[in-house]
C-alpha cells in the first residue's frame, strides 16, 4: 500500500464502502429485531449495532486496513443512520416500536403469560429466579414481570395506590 491509498484509494471505493455501510447496518438492525431482545443482553437493537459499527470501524481504520477517507465515510454514514432511526422513532409512534420494540408481560396477577413467556424465550424458573432477586417471598406480592426492551426483567410488586401504573404503556393490559 503506498502513502497515498493510506487517505484515498479512488470513488469507486467510497461508493462501496458507503453502500456496503448502510446494507450493513440496516442488515445487522433486522437480525438483532428478529432475534429477540434476550441477544442484546442490556443494549437495545439500536445501540448495539451503533457500538458495534463504530467500534469495528474504528478498529479497521486503525489497523490501516482501509483507506482512512472510506473508514471516515463509514463512520459518519453510521452516525447519520443512528440519527435518522432515532428521529423517525420519535417522530411516530408506530416507528418507535418497530426500532425500539416494546416491553412486554410474562406474568401478570398471578397468572405466567405463555404467550409472552415464548416469544421472549423465557422460562417459569427464571421468573421465579427474578422474582426471588428482588426480595419477594410471596408470588402473591406480585403484580407483574416485564420483559423490557433492553432484556432486563422488571418484576413490579403489587400497590395499594390508584394512581398511574408503570405498566401503563404494556399494550396486552
Amino acid at each position: 500500500m503506498n502513502m497515498k491509498e493510506v487517505f484515498f484509494k479512488d470513488w469507486n471505493s467510497v461508493a462501496h464502502v458507503a453502500v456496503a455501510t448502510s446494507i450493513a447496518f440496516i442488515t445487522l438492525f433486522i437480525f438483532l429485531r428478529i432475534s429477540g431482545k434476550r441477544t442484546l443482553a442490556k443494549f437495545n437493537a439500536f445501540d448495539f449495532v451503533v457500538t458495534v459499527a463504530l467500534g469495528s470501524t474504528l478498529s479497521y481504520m486503525m489497523l490501516a486496513q482501509v483507506p482512512l477517507i472510506e473508514g471516515t465515510v463509514v463512520l459518519l454514514l453510521t452516525i447519520i443512520l443512528q440519527y435518522l432511526f432515532a428521529w423517525t422513532a420519535r417522530s411516530s409512534k408506530k416507528m418507535e416500536r418497530l426500532i425500539n420494540a416494546a416491553p412486554r408481560l410474562i406474568f401478570y396477577d398471578g397468572k405466567f403469560i405463555t404467550d409472552g413467556m415464548e416469544k421472549e424465550s423465557i422460562t417459569k424458573a427464571e421468573i421465579f429466579s427474578m422474582i426471588r432477586s428482588s426480595g419477594i417471598e410471596q408470588i402473591d406480592d406480585v403484580k407483574a414481570v416485564v420483559m423490557e426492551v433492553n432484556g432486563a426483567i422488571t418484576v413490579v410488586k403489587k400497590s395499594e395506590g390508584n394512581g398511574r401504573s408503570s405498566l401503563d404503556d404494556i399494550e396486552t393490559l
